[in-house]
This record gives structure tokens, sequence and C-alpha cells, in this order.
């Protein structure tokens, strides 16, 4: 397959948040520039690239705000990640949310764009995330029937163990490395089966820590990220209020540039 007009969708994890570049709009660059580029390369150029993810975002809202805009741009390639921000709330109705999204991605299907669609990272079984776990199990075997059904692709984010590396996650703990980005931009290209040069950054040794250490580092997260995020749950709010999306038209992936370019 080829591909000349590709539209990303989604929230932070498409927005590129964890990837700094502050060359780039929103200040990040993100797996899915990384694979433009990749891409572009691998079939010698002249791809258009837009970008319409925003972070924060809920699944109804990117279906409302995102799904027409990306089909006005009539592309033959369509990542679409989204769901996540729906599952951590206290409450969620899951069936719905499935629905909605069977809903969008057959819809990006029937335009005629090939579609990629992702399970979620498996959040483990820490006190934080253990009682959401189940729910992501779920979200991740519909997304696979889901994508069965409409002829999508999928790039299996739950068996991706590389991600059990701390250090493909940002200090946040919440969204993804430069190195997590640039893993899973592999990850799309391999899922698509295209040949390309991108290799995994090279990461720094870990540095060895004490327990007082991590002590130190878990209460430090916890009022730098964990604090803010319950904040923003309980009255609201969302991280991407206010934004707009890095690249809301179709761009020569050539000119999309940042300072690591």
């Amino acid at each position: 397959m080829t591909f000349s007009r590709y539209v990303a969708l989604g929230d932070s994890f498409t927005e590129g948040v964890g990837d700094p570049d502050p060359a780039l709009p929103n200040g990040v660059r993100g797996w899915a520039d990384r694979f433009a580029a990749a891409l572009d390369r691998a079939q010698g150029g002249g791809l258009l690239y837009a970008n319409l993810a925003i972070r924060g975002r809920k699944l109804e809202p990117i279906v409302a705000e995102q799904i027409e805009p990306a089909l006005a741009l009539a592309p033959d390639l369509v990542t679409i990640y989204a769901g996540a921000n729906d599952i951590m709330r206290p409450k969620v109705d899951l069936e719905a949310l499935l629905a909605t999204y069977d809903r969008a991605v057959g819809r990006l299907a029937a335009s005629g764009a090939h579609v990629v669609v992702f399970t979620s990272a498996d959040p483990g079984d820490t006190r934080i995330y253990a009682p959401v776990r189940h729910r992501f199990e779920r979200y991740c075997a519909a997304v696979r029937e889901i994508a069965e059904r409409h002829g999508a692709t999928v790039v299996d984010y739950w068996h991706l163990t590389d991600y059990r590396d701390e250090r493909l996650w940002d200090t946040d703990r919440m969204h993804m490395s430069a190195a997590g980005h640039q893993r899973m931009a592999i990850a799309v290209l391999d899922a698509l089966g295209v040949q390309h040069d991108l290799a995994p950054l090279v990461l720094a040794d870990p540095a060895p820590l004490t327990l007082l250490d991590r002590v130190r580092a878990n209460v430090q997260w916890a009022i730098q990220y964990l604090g803010p995020w319950i904040k923003r749950r309980v009255t609201g709010r969302s991280s991407g209020d206010g934004m707009s999306p890095r690249f809301a038209e179709l761009t020569p992936v050539a000119q999309v540039r940042g300072s690591a370019a």
C-alpha cells in the first residue's frame, strides 16, 4: 500500500505529548510526525499530513470535532486512538463508548481511507490502575473486533512489551517519552508492512535508585502530575482546553521540520 494524504486523529497520545520539541506547533513532536516522516521517505516523498489530535479529549469530542474535518481532507490513510481518557474516569458506560468508536471507525472506513486503530497500553496492576485494568482489557478486545469488522489495521499496543521499560515513558508516567513515541512510529510502520529506516532511539542506562530515592520520586510525581490530573477531573477541565490542532490542514511532510529534523 502507498498513501498520499495522511490524517491523524485522537488525544494526547497522537498529538505527541511527552515528546517535546519547541520548534513545532504545541511544542511537541510525537509518533505521528515521526511515522509520517519515515513513510514519506519510504515512498520517495510527496506525502501530505494533518494532525487534528488534541490532548485531554474524550471520545465523544474527538468524534464530534475531528471526524468531519478529517473526511473533508479526503485522506487515504487515517489513524485514530480514542477512549483512554473516558476509561480513566470514575464511571464510564463502556459499551456505549465502544459503540460510538465502532461507528466512527466505520464512517472513516466507508470514505475509502485505510484506517489504523490502536489497543491501549497495559496499565499494569498498580494501585492507581488496577481498578480500571479490566476496562482496558475489554476495550482492547473490542478494538480488535472493530478493526476486523471494518478492515482496519490494528497496532496492538497492549502486547508491545517494550513499554514495560520505564524509559519509554515520560516523567508524568502517563505519556510516552521521545523514545516511546519513536517505538510507536516503528510499530505503526511495521503494522502497515512499510519497509522503513526508522530505528529505536538509544536509551541511557537507568540511574540506580535507592528505596528512599523511589519514595521521593513518587511523592514528587504525585505533587507535580497526579494532583493536577485529579483536580482537572474534579473541576471538569482538560489539559487541552483552548488548544488547536497542530496541523489542521494537509501539509507537505517535508515542511514539518522540528529541531531534530
